[in-house]
């Protein structure tokens, strides 16, 4: 894996290495061979993946067709539609 360090910028290369070893799974390999996982452990957690990913799969592909609705998502505060501005805070009073 490789990353170039650009003007000097190495927090900028760490990060870009960094979201690029979370994607390729460094990080849950690494986590994995900390310790020993019995066969029959790997087997199991291998088979709860597959479902998983199946169950996903199958969720988004119901979504696709309208079978189901697609979840809500949490509306930001201050990120509202772009014509509209929050409205300012009021200015302090001052002391009598």
């Amino acid at each position: 894996m490789q990353v170039f360090v650009r003007d000097n910028n190495v927090d900028q290369a760490l990060r870009a290495l960094k979201r690029k070893m979370q994607r390729e799974g460094i990080f849950r390999e690494m986590k994995a061979r900390k310790s020993y996982e019995k066969p029959s452990e790997r087997k199991v957690r291998e088979k709860d993946e597959a479902i998983r990913r199946a169950r996903k799969l199958a969720r988004k592909q119901a979504i696709r067709e309208g079978l189901i609705a697609a979840p809500k998502r949490p509306a930001r505060p201050g990120r509202g539609p772009a014509g509209l501005a929050r409205p300012a805070a009021p200015a302090p009073k001052p002391a009598p």
